[in-house]
C-alpha cells in the first residue's frame, strides 16, 4: 500500500532569495511568536541582511487540506520583506529611528523579515457565511471546501505593505501587543483573500464619502480606539463621537474598509484576547471576565464558547 506524501509548501525565504539560505547565514535580531490553540498562530522573525544578498519582497498563501484528517487543515500566510531597518537601541535610548531622523546611527541594521500567520479551521469558522450554491473562492477556502492543497504567491499591494510595516515597527508590548498583532493579522487575511479572487486594488471606495482621506483616517482611528478599549466596551454612539463622524457613516465605512461589522470585529478581538489571557497568562475565568468588562461570568463564558467553540475553563488545562 502506498503512503500518501504530505504536501510540502516551498520556503518563502528560499523563493525570495532564489536559492537555498543556509541556517548559519541567518543572524537573528528579533523574534515574536504565538502558538495558542485555536487562535491565529504566528512567528515574526527579523534577520540581519547580508549586503551581498539580493531578495525580492514576496507574499504567499499556503492552503493545507487533509480530507482524511480535518484537524490538520490550515490556511497560512507567509511574507518575506527586505529593505527595512532594525534599531537595536530604539526601545532604550531614542525614537529617532522611527522618524528616519538618524540614518547614520551605528545601531541601525538592514534586515530581512519573515512573517508567518497560520489560521486553523476553528479560528476561520467565525468569518465563514452559511453555505450557498454560489459560494466564492474565499468562502471555499475559509470553510476548507477546496479539495486540494496548494501554495500561491501573492502580490504585495500598498495596503498589505502598510500592515506589514506596522507589524514590524509598532511600539506595543505585552497584552496590547497581542491584541494589535491579532487584529492586523486579520487585515492581512482579508487582503490576501481579495488577491485570490482576482480583485485588484482600486483607487476609491464604493462609499462616496470614503473617497475623502480625512474620513478614511477617522474609520482607521475608530478601529484603533476599539483595540485600545478591549476591556471597556464602547457603544457605536460613543465611538462615533470620539472620531467625530456620523454613526451611519461609521458603520457603513467600517464594513467597507475592514470587511466586518464593528460589533463582530470588536467581539472577535475581545475573545482572542481572552484566549491569550487564559492560555498564556494563566488568569482565572473570573479574572478575565472582569478584565473584559463582563457583568457576569456566564455571559462571558457564553460569548467565549460561541466564538471559539470551547469553554473558557478548557484553556486552563494545558
Amino acid at each position: 500500500m502506498m503512503t500518501k506524501v504530505a504536501y510540502q509548501a516551498p520556503d518563502i525565504l528560499t523563493m525570495a532569495y532564489k536559492q537555498p539560505v543556509m541556517q548559519d547565514q541567518l543572524i537573528p535580531l528579533q523574534e515574536k511568536d504565538q502558538q495558542i490553540p485555536g487562535s491565529v498562530q504566528y512567528t515574526i522573525k527579523r534577520y540581519r541582511k547580508n549586503p551581498q544578498w539580493s531578495l525580492d519582497d514576496m507574499g504567499m498563501m499556503v492552503y493545507n487540506y487533509k480530507k482524511e484528517d480535518p484537524s490538520r487543515n490550515y490556511l497560512e500566510l507567509r511574507f518575506c520583506i527586505a529593505g527595512n531597518v532594525y534599531c537595536q537601541k530604539k526601545d532604550i535610548e531614542c525614537d529617532s529611528c522611527k522618524l528616519g531622523a538618524s540614518p547614520g546611527c551605528s545601531e541601525r541594521i538592514d534586515t530581512v523579515d519573515v512573517l508567518n500567520f497560520r489560521f486553523l479551521p476553528v479560528h476561520l469558522s467565525q468569518f465563514a457565511k452559511p453555505r450557498r450554491t454560489d459560494s466564492t473562492v474565499s468562502e471555499d477556502l475559509l470553510e476548507f471546501r477546496h479539495p486540494a492543497s496548494f501554495s500561491k504567491t501573492l502580490s504585495l499591494c500598498g495596503r498589505t505593505r502598510l500592515v506589514l510595516e506596522t507589524l514590524l515597527n509598532h511600539s506595543y508590548t505585552g497584552s496590547h501587543e497581542n491584541i494589535y498583532i491579532n487584529a492586523q493579522s486579520q487585515m492581512l487575511l482579508l487582503y490576501s483573500l481579495e488577491c485570490m479572487v482576482g480583485e485588484k486594488e482600486v483607487e476609491g471606495f464604493q462609499c462616496k464619502f470614503l473617497a475623502n482621506e480625512a474620513d478614511r483616517e477617522k474609520i482607521v482611528q475608530a478601529r484603533e480606539i476599539l483595540l485600545q478599549h478591549i476591556g471597556e466596551p464602547l457603544t457605536i454612539k460613543e465611538l462615533s463621537r470620539k472620531v467625530a463622524i456620523n454613526e451611519c457613516y461609521l458603520k457603513k465605512g467600517f464594513k467597507e474598509m475592514f470587511g466586518t461589522t464593528i460589533f463582530d470585529f470588536y467581539q472577535g478581538q475581545r475573545m482572542e484576547h481572552a484566549r491569550y489571557l487564559l492560555y498564556e497568562k494563566g488568569l482565572s475565568v473570573t479574572e478575565v471576565s472582569v478584565m473584559l468588562g463582563y457583568s457576569s461570568i456566564s455571559h462571558f463564558s457564553t460569548a467565549f464558547k460561541k466564538h471559539t467553540g470551547l469553554k473558557p475553563c478548557e484553556l486552563l488545562l494545558h
